[in-house]
């Protein structure tokens, strides 16, 4: 199922929305993806949780699983609500990695918080064409609510005993 995604790439192109939830910032969290493939409509929804999270974590989780998902290279639209993940993706990534995974607070240098996420993610972004956009959470975007949906059913299945 190869088909040219609106950057003419001859890789297929998946659309990755995402989001993350905490019930309390550390507390039980749940991530959610949807991975759709437009060229044959083709849809799939992920999700899971943690006992003991971060709303940053989930965030990321969502990106990690989805991408991991991917059985061959493509051509990847993540779609999120969270600026920590695109930010730290497409711009603080570099430095960090310059800096051997440390980032700099005043004149000192202090380890990147959730290093092994940001690791993960950055061998993700290698073995894909990956780009973000930016929504607003909470704004009616029906793809980002259904996301917010599934990662808050996942949150609330780890506070009950009955999640990942």
């Amino acid at each position: 199922m190869t088909s040219a995604s609106s950057s003419g790439s001859a890789l297929p192109f998946v659309q990755l929305f995402t989001d993350g939830a905490c019930r309390g910032n550390p507390g039980p969290g749940g991530w959610a993806c949807i991975l759709r493939h437009p060229a044959s409509g083709k849809e799939k929804e992920l999700a899971g949780g943690q006992l003991l999270t971060t709303n940053n974590q989930m965030e990321m989780l969502a990106v990690i699983r989805g991408l991991e998902s991917l059985k061959s290279r493509s051509d990847v639209e993540v779609v999120t609500d969270s600026s920590y993940v695109a930010q730290g993706c497409t711009e603080w990534m570099k430095g960090w990695k310059a800096n051997g995974w440390r980032r700099r607070e005043g004149k000192a240098f202090k380890p990147v918080k959730n290093c092994e996420l940001w690791q993960q993610l950055d061998e993700l972004l290698t073995k894909h064409k990956v780009r973000f956009t930016h929504v607003r959470g909470h704004a009616g975007h029906p793809e980002n609510e259904r996301c917010d949906e599934l990662a808050v059913a996942a949150a609330l299945a780890i506070m009950n005993g009955d999640g990942e």
